[in-house]
Parts: C-alpha cells; structure tokens; sequence
C-alpha cells in the first residue's frame, strides 16, 4: 500500500514539474535593435534616421521592437558611467517612443547602455523579450 502511496505521489509530481517547464516557456519572437538618432525635419517633424555613428550625450534615440508575445511592449533604458546613473521607460505602442540621452543626473559625458524590450507580466513584474547594449559618446 505504501508502494503505490509513493508512485502515486511521484507521478502527480513530475506532472506538476512537467506543466510548470512548458507554462515557462513563451511561445513567439521577439528582437530589439538600435539605437536610431531622432532628428527634426525642416519642417519640424521628428525624422528617424538608422545611424552607424555612436550616439553622444543629448541625442534622441529610438529602436526597432519586434515582438508577438504582447501588445504592450515597452523598452527600459539603462545608461551607466562616469558617475552617472540613467533609467528610463517608453511605451512602444501605439506609436514608438524614443529617450533623450542626459538627464538631471546625467548632465554631461560618456556612458553605456542597455535597452531591453520588456512585457509586463503582472502589475509588479516584467519579462525581458530581447536586449541591446551600446555606447554613448561625450
């Protein structure tokens, strides 16, 4: 009796383990690239432009999401150096959001950086989709 006790007990856990390993795993593609230097037009009209030039301190930047795994995607900017510390956040829906590079704590200087494409899972807890790090100039 205490045999099948003990099987029974067993299977009913490698089920649980089982359905917990597949639940974890997200179904879709994402990416993240970037970053593109935001420029004004002459008209006045936000123009992004794919850049192969590093970014530097007080440029607007922007990046290229892709994701099926929500509708919802958000990129999270981390910069870091020099004494400075930088995280920002933009909805990338319905439109794309972009990030000025410099803030009141970051007043000036080179820095590195970290974008992550994100998905909220619940209201306290977020998913990294995809990742990019670059850095930023003087």
């Amino acid at each position: 009796m205490l045999t099948k006790i003990a099987f029974a007990l067993t299977a009913v856990s490698a089920l649980v383990l089982a359905g917990s390993a597949f639940a974890a795993k997200p179904s879709g593609s994402s990416s993240i690239t970037g970053p593109y230097l935001v420029t004004t037009s002459s008209t006045g009209s936000p123009v992004t432009a794919a850049s192969t030039t590093t970014p530097k301190f007080g440029d607007t930047v922007t990046f290229n999401i892709s994701t099926s795994l929500t509708g919802n995607p958000f990129v999270n900017l981390i910069c870091y150096g020099n004494g400075i510390g930088y995280d920002s956040w933009a909805a990338f829906w319905p439109t794309t959001g972009s990030f000025v590079l410099g803030s009141g704590g970051w007043t000036s200087g080179a820095a590195d950086c970290t974008a992550k494409l994100v998905m909220y899972v619940n209201s306290t807890r977020v998913k990294v989709l995809a990742s990019t790090s670059f850095h930023v100039g003087a």
